[in-house]
């Protein structure tokens, strides 16, 4: 099973076992994700952040965190991108995906938290995308500008599309699908 790199948005520095982790959008998809894998042993999501450090604590950028978030992503097959309302370009995200797009050019599954279905997505009556997507794009300049190097998968936040687009084999790096903008058919 390909191992999934999740890039999400945190206030930093950042601690997990603090109350007021959860009130922070983005991770609190991130472990929607962890919650359905842990309550179903086949939900396909296979979080290379299981680990035994934080890379988000308030250790020094340069010397502990930065290698941390490369040796993790260098065990990546792909990225989880989780796009909300409250995603900003902190420095932990824009090293996320400039490392892992625009070095390692692992292929990027893109999860937008506020769109249910896949019609929320698309121009009505039209495949193409729908200007809520580019108004996520636009809050993180670094991926609305990588992401044409890789192939990037577009799903609204259901448990169903989330767990296809995971199940796709090439959305994983080495798989040859050709850099742009996906959707799931069906």
């Amino acid at each position: 099973m390909p191992k999934n790199y999740c890039v999400f948005y945190v206030e930093e520095p950042f601690n997990e076992f603090t109350a007021g982790a959860l009130i922070q959008k983005d991770y609190f998809y991130y472990k929607q994700l962890r919650t359905w894998k842990s309550l179903d042993a086949l939900f396909p999501f296979n979080d290379v952040h299981d680990k035994k450090y934080d890379v988000r604590d308030g250790s020094d950028w340069e010397s502990v965190l930065k290698p941390r978030i490369r040796g993790r992503l260098n065990h990546a097959d792909n990225l989880i991108l989780i796009l909300s309302e409250d995603t900003f370009q902190s420095r932990s995200v824009k090293e996320e995906i400039e490392y892992g797009i625009g070095y390692l050019k692992l292929p990027v599954i893109v999860i937008y938290t506020e769109l249910r279905e896949k019609k929320d997505m698309l121009v009505t009556g039209k495949n193409n995308v729908n200007f809520k997507l580019h108004y996520f794009w636009n809050k993180l300049p670094i991926f609305k500008h990588l992401k044409t190097q890789v192939p990037v998968l577009h799903v609204p936040f259901d448990k169903e599309m989330v767990a296809k687009a995971l199940k796709k084999n090439n959305f994983v790096k080495s798989s040859y699908i050709r850099p742009n903008n996906y959707m799931l058919m069906h």
